[in-house]
């Protein structure tokens, strides 16, 4: 059955209206779904609704609702946020995509001292509607029942300042004393977690001592200087795996 994401302002009563245009677009002239059809409806709460489609506007698309599964737990599930340097050209696109597929909570968007990437207020609010709108399509192609969220791009100071709330925080780095992920998850059980990700000339020595100060823990990927969009790729897969055993 089609999945498609629906704002919970718009859900009201017995009915779901679907306002963005790119799925009303997908769902009308590409699926060329009819009156009738049924469909799941899932918002950003994580609640999941059987519908079937009541009306094909030209601007929305209207559907009654059936039956709704409740959000579930994030009981035992481990809940990750990822902080990553800001790569060049689209290759953070690949990031959001491939990151909401492995379940990651957050996205920070990063920029650092070293990083090549500096967004203006503007052109950074525009990446981030682009980039949650990568992650809205990616959690309906994999079939999450919620959306990761894409914060504001933020400076490493500013992760920092807000990251209390986690009992794991890592920084990858390529300096100094590092433990690999395999020896911190070994001694931990950690159930919300904060990666830094630096960007392909690692994260200054500056940068490293403020993320200690603040409890993170140095991590190794390894002996190969990996692509940020790898790096931060292969830190979730590995925390996924982890958690699955």
């Amino acid at each position: 059955m089609r999945r498609f994401l629906s704002s919970s302002k718009n859900i009201s009563g017995t009915n779901i209206s679907i306002l963005d245009k790119n799925q009303v677009h997908h769902i009308k002239d590409v699926l060329r779904l009819k009156v009738d059809d049924a469909a799941i409806v899932f918002d950003e709460q994580g609640n999941e609704y059987i519908c079937l489609i009541e009306e094909l506007q030209r601007d929305k698309v209207i559907l009654k609702i059936r039956g709704k599964n409740q959000a579930p737990g994030d009981t035992g599930r481990l809940r990750i946020t990822v902080a990553c340097a800001i790569p060049k050209h689209s290759r953070m696109d690949d990031i959001v995509d491939k990151l909401t597929q492995l379940g990651v909570e957050r996205i920070i968007p990063l920029e650092t001292e070293r990083g090549v990437i500096r967004l203006e207020k503007e052109k950074g609010n525009l990446r981030s509607l682009r980039w949650q709108r990568i992650s809205q399509a990616a959690a309906k192609q994999c079939q999450r029942n919620n959306v990761t969220i894409i914060e504001p791009v933020k400076n490493i100071k500013d992760v920092l300042r807000s990251c209390e709330g986690h009992d794991l925080k890592l920084i990858a780095t390529l300096e100094g004393e590092r433990e690999s992920l395999r020896r911190v998850f070994l001694k931990s059980m950690p159930s919300n977690i904060l990666v830094l990700v630096g960007p392909e000339g690692d994260f200054t020595h500056a940068e490293i001592k403020l993320a200690k100060a603040a409890g993170c823990e140095a991590i190794s990927l390894g002996n190969l200087v990996l692509r940020v969009e790898t790096a931060a790729i292969a830190i979730a897969s590995f925390i996924r795996l982890y958690e699955d055993h």
